[in-house]
């Protein structure tokens, strides 16, 4: 992000975390970490004076580089840091940090639903394919005998992130009956009901069933990040949709999928990156060469807590050569792993070159 805001917790006070200089695009970036603990008091003040920095120093000269994060890697973040410190100080006396009231105030829309007590943690697992979508979709929640259901929009051979008009209406009722008429849509083009009672899980399950939601593959291989790409975008360079799609089906059995375990694939169609390729554990960059849609194979990224930016593992695929490449990659994965590591941690441990043979020879 250009700015990124963590709440973290400090001598038990509550604070923010400041990361400023990330970003996608043309040149991704990981944001350095310019503060580690600023008051909530003081947040605005903060951000503020990170953005003052930026307007007085940005690069207004050339649209390519009139970003935050082209500021801090040119000037650095320690000079950055030391400039936004600076600020800070005149910032403060300014008095735009809002008084708690307001903060209370605020919070009040944000209030926990009103949990029943006493609800059982016990779950009838008979059903095998209940099963899986429990152990896949289903995460726990912090209020006894409650869960937190993801419902996949990645069916097999299906465009990732999109749903009929019928499915969503579905969404919206389950939501309205099950989820206190809350539901979330999350940055991996997914759907989250986040207060759902444990004894209600079976009657969601099957309501999704019985309308094509309920492919249990969350953060699997089919879980596919996309942007539209060259179907519906004037930016994008080559599709990605199809190559989504195309992947979802050679991967298709779920019992290989849950083999490979935890896999995030994301496929951007121009280097804009709005698929978010660089922080994938594989990535797809689709690019021009010479009018023919062309595609990169990138390994190693993360967006999670052990954030890293993907590589470039080479020369480029044809449409369906991208689909044989994510393959290949995998098969390098199931051959080389440790114990418990994920494809990530085994690119980590083993690096580029293994999965580089295996693609080009």
């Amino acid at each position: 992000h250009d700015i990124g805001i963590q709440i973290v917790e400090k001598d038990g006070q509550h604070g923010a975390a400041f990361y400023v200089g990330g970003g996608m695009g043309r040149t991704p970036m990981i944001a350095p970490l310019i503060k580690d603990f600023v008051p909530l008091d003081d947040m605005l003040s903060y951000a503020e004076a990170c953005l003052r920095v930026y307007n007085r120093y940005g690069r207004r000269d050339n649209i390519y580089k009139a970003r935050i994060k082209i500021l801090v890697h040119e000037i650095g973040a320690d000079e950055y840091r030391r400039q936004v410190e600076e600020e800070f100080l005149e910032v403060k006396k300014l008095g735009i940090d809002p008084p708690q009231a307001e903060f209370d105030r605020i919070a009040a829309f944000f209030a926990p639903p009103a949990f029943e007590t006493g609800l059982s943690d016990d779950l009838d697992r008979s059903d095998p394919d209940f099963a899986v979508w429990l152990d896949q979709n289903v995460l726990p929640h912090k209020a006894p005998g409650y869960a937190i259901v993801n419902i996949s929009l990645k069916p097999q051979g299906g465009i990732p992130g999109d749903a009929s008009s019928a499915q969503i209406d579905l969404m919206a009722d389950l939501a309205e009956r099950y989820s206190f008429d809350e539901l979330r849509v999350t940055h991996a083009q997914n759907i989250v009901l986040p207060h759902v009672r444990k004894a209600d899980l079976h009657a969601i399950w099957q309501s999704l069933a019985d309308n094509g939601l309920a492919e249990a593959n969350l953060d699997l291989i089919s879980d596919i990040i996309a942007c539209p790409g060259l179907d519906y975008c004037s930016l994008a360079n080559a599709r990605s949709i199809p190559v989504a799609q195309k992947i979802a089906t050679r991967f298709a059995d779920l019992g290989r999928q849950r083999e490979l375990g935890e896999l995030k694939l994301k496929i951007s169609g121009c280097i804009n990156a709005c698929g978010h390729h660089h922080a994938g554990h594989i990535g797809i960059l689709g690019v021009d060469r010479k009018g023919v849609e062309n595609y990169q194979l990138l390994l190693g990224g993360s967006g999670a807590e052990d954030v890293s930016l993907a590589k470039i593992t080479g020369p480029g695929f044809s449409e369906d050569g991208i689909v044989d490449a994510v393959e290949k990659a995998t098969d390098v994965y199931l051959a080389q792993r440790a114990d418990g590591e994920r494809f990530l941690d085994t690119y980590r441990r083993i690096g580029m070159e293994p999965f580089k043979e295996a693609l080009y020879g």
